[in-house]
């Protein structure tokens, strides 16, 4: 490989023409049509109750009202991962991973309300013990066995979701585990038919069956159909594994008709490379150079066995890409004001494409350890050069460079007038974050992206 990018003012041209919708419309859109919804599915409760009177009556409609909201939540919280174009380009991975773990905490606790408060009350209305109640309603209510299992399925996948926990499982591990969320929410389908008097046989369960149906469905095609068809489409191979500093390397891939990908800089793939040690995996990497029409260029920095075998790659081998993905572009810009592109090891790498192709006025700032941990430095310097663009490092330890407020301000002397672009390791992103905030950038002008849920 030899070009490392589209032309300038191509790449440029790239990077502002499909801005689409306002910035952050989706992002304040999606939040409000869940809310909506479950405001219907409360209406649902409501015009099916004429009143309520007594213990009994309250702790039933109490696990009706659960069950209906956590009927409810658990579509909308795979909606949220099935990886939908708009959502994730709009939205960005990392919101949504944010969303859906907020979202699968909810729906663990209405489970848990719903389980409690529907035995208890139907005890008191039948006058039974809590424990032979639950008995009689698992082994002799219709779907309710099958219910029951996708119940545990679901609290289990929130015990191995928990911090504790995920610290302690790899991240394929949990995945893998993870996906048993699918089963849980076919085997509770049934449940909510049957029993769910709330739903009765007319619009309310026909919005049931489309919620649930729509969301297979959505899965379905971009989980599975969608994927596979642009992987037979692209025929994607690695072509040159480039090292470029201590511990990290760069992909170049090679394929067919990469032109209709039409990856935004600042955006990264999953890819899941044909290798007997990573074929199971699928691990999200950005591009480090503006997309070409006849390779992608990925960089990948040594952080465990996944990435170390990502480096000892062997040309030819096939990869499957899902993408490209991720709200981390020029589409989040807001106005035509000076732009910092702040980045720690191997973060800069989406800020390496969007240092190339954001217009106006930008600066960027590294931040690294040592002179041989920079990344990029020729590239920059070039980019720099042609663009009338500005490259600064940020060299040594904590006590070397001092607060990195200050550190900025030396570089970006009017640093508050600045829409930041901020990529690294969260220790990193969370001491940017304040120093920026501690120097008068309004936090909607702060943009950052990370894969970890």
């Amino acid at each position: 490989m030899t070009a490392l990018s589209t032309p300038p003012r191509a790449a440029r041209r790239a990077a502002t023409a499909r801005r689409g919708l306002p910035p952050d419309a989706v992002r304040c859109a999606v939040p409000a049509l869940i809310a909506l919804g479950a405001l219907g599915v409360l209406a649902l409760w409501w015009s099916d109750t004429p009143r309520v009177a007594g213990a009994a009556d309250w702790l039933t409609g109490a696990g009706r009202i659960t069950g209906l909201l956590a009927g409810y939540a658990a579509p909308v919280l795979l909606l949220l991962m099935a990886r939908v174009p708009l959502l994730e380009r709009e939205v960005g991975t990392d919101r949504l991973a944010r969303w859906h773990a907020f979202g699968g905490r909810y729906l663990v606790a209405l489970l848990t309300a719903h389980v409690l408060t529907i035995v208890w009350g139907y005890a008191l209305t039948d006058g039974r013990g809590v424990w032979s109640q639950g008995v009689e309603i698992v082994l002799h209510f219709p779907d309710l066995l099958k219910a029951t299992a996708g119940t545990l399925l679901l609290l289990g996948t929130g015990a191995v979701s928990a911090r504790a926990a995920r610290r302690r499982l790899s991240h394929e591990t949990w995945y893998y585990l993870h996906l048993a969320t699918y089963l849980a929410v076919a085997l509770g389908f049934g449940h909510q038919l049957t029993t769910g008097a709330d739903l009765g046989d007319g619009p309310a369960r026909a919005a049931w069956y489309l919620l649930y149906v729509g969301t297979a469905a959505v899965l379905g095609w971009f989980r599975l159909l969608r994927p596979w068809r642009h992987d037979r489409r692209h025929r994607l191979r690695v072509a040159e594994v480039r090292p470029e500093g201590p511990g990290v390397v760069s992909v170049f891939l090679t394929g067919r008709h990469l032109d209709e990908l039409r990856p935004e800089p600042g955006q990264f793939f999953r890819l899941q490379f044909a290798d007997p040690r990573l074929r199971w995996t699928s691990s999200p990497y950005s591009l480090s150079a503006p997309a070409h029409p006849h390779f992608l260029r990925f960089t990948v920095k040594d952080l465990g066995a996944h990435s170390a075998a990502v480096a000892a790659l062997a040309p030819g081998t096939a990869v499957r890409a899902e993408g490209p993905y991720g709200a981390f572009t020029a589409r989040r810009r807001h106005g035509a004001g000076p732009v910092l592109l702040l980045g720690a090891g191997v973060g800069v790498t989406p800020l390496r494409a969007l240092f190339e192709t954001l217009p106006g006025r930008v600066t960027l700032v590294q931040r690294a350890r040592r002179p041989e941990d920079v990344l990029f430095r020729r590239e920059l310097a070039a980019v720099a050069e042609r663009g009338g663009r500005r490259a600064h490092e940020l060299l040594g330890t904590r006590q070397q460079v001092g607060p990195l407020g200050p550190a900025l301000a030396r570089l970006v002397p009017d640093l508050a007038r600045h829409e930041v672009w901020l990529c690294g390791p969260a220790e990193f992103t969370a001491e940017a974050v304040r120093a920026l905030r501690a120097a008068g950038v309004r936090p909607s002008r702060i943009h950052h992206e990370s894969f970890a849920l």
